[in-house]
């Protein structure tokens, strides 16, 4: 190896943040080519982590570290949002046992690249495309060691439990959750209730806040929220909520 390739690869390793994946188009934009990747390879510098992908050799790279080259590195507009971004936060105790499912959102027309998709991470990866809240609105920096990658606010965190609800979040569950939820700003809230774009997250949010009795509700302008028209039935032989017009379950109307 030349002494300018020897350099390369001091500038690279002195920069590493443990637990990270290399992306091979980002290593190409940093002067090294895949034939240099290939030798550092082979050398024992480099390690494959997937299609596409590298990481140093002994170590233990988690879902974060993943997602971290995915924000940084491949410059995707991902994160980790809804019961994860909740658990991260503190608020674990609020969820149920054994979650081990990682929540993603991104834009409708993102794709993950396959060196992340078909990575075992140990976790089950629950990819969710939508633009049902506002992009980049009430995220937060979660460090993960030597590194922070992007995730949800808890004010937008809830929303996104509720846009996932009834199929893959309990409703109980996500009432649970926003019981505990008494800290959540409201110069947060208004826009990203103002800018959703589903009604029945905004009705469902709505109901389970003034519910909880939070007095962070009372600061919301909900004259400003468009809830659209006519009734929505969240579950089918439910409870009819008029102030809503919600048929949300049994179950959560007695809590």
């Amino acid at each position: 190896m030349d002494t300018q390739n020897r350099e390369k690869l001091k500038k690279l390793l002195d920069s590493h943040l443990p637990g990270t994946v290399y992306v091979a188009s980002w290593l190409e934009g940093r002067g090294i080519s895949r034939d240099l990747q290939k030798h550092y390879r082979k050398s024992g510098w480099l390690e494959t982590s997937g299609t596409g992908a590298f990481k140093r050799p002994g170590e233990q790279v988690t879902w974060q570290g993943g997602l971290y080259a995915l924000q940084a590195q491949s410059g995707l507009a991902v994160h980790a949002g809804a019961l994860t971004a909740l658990a991260l936060q503190g608020y674990a105790h609020y969820l149920r046992l054994g979650a081990d499912t990682v929540f993603l959102f991104s834009p409708p027309k993102t794709s993950l690249p396959a060196w992340f998709k078909n990575r075992d991470w140990g976790q089950k990866i629950h990819h969710c495309k939508t633009s049902v809240l506002p992009l980049g609105l009430a995220l937060a920096d979660y460090w993960a060691g030597a590194f922070s990658v992007k995730i949800s606010a808890p004010e937008r965190a809830i929303l996104e439990c509720l846009h996932l609800s009834p199929d893959t979040v309990d409703l109980v569950e996500c009432y649970q959750v926003m019981e505990g939820l008494t800290t959540l700003r409201p110069k947060l809230l208004q826009p990203l209730l103002e800018q959703c774009g589903s009604v029945k997250v905004k009705r469902l949010f709505l109901y389970m806040a003034e519910k909880a009795g939070h007095d962070w509700f009372k600061m919301l302008d909900t004259a400003k929220f468009d809830l659209g028209a006519g009734d929505r039935a969240i579950t089918k032989g439910g409870v009819y909520v008029s102030r809503y017009g919600l048929t949300v379950p049994e179950e959560l109307v007695k809590l």
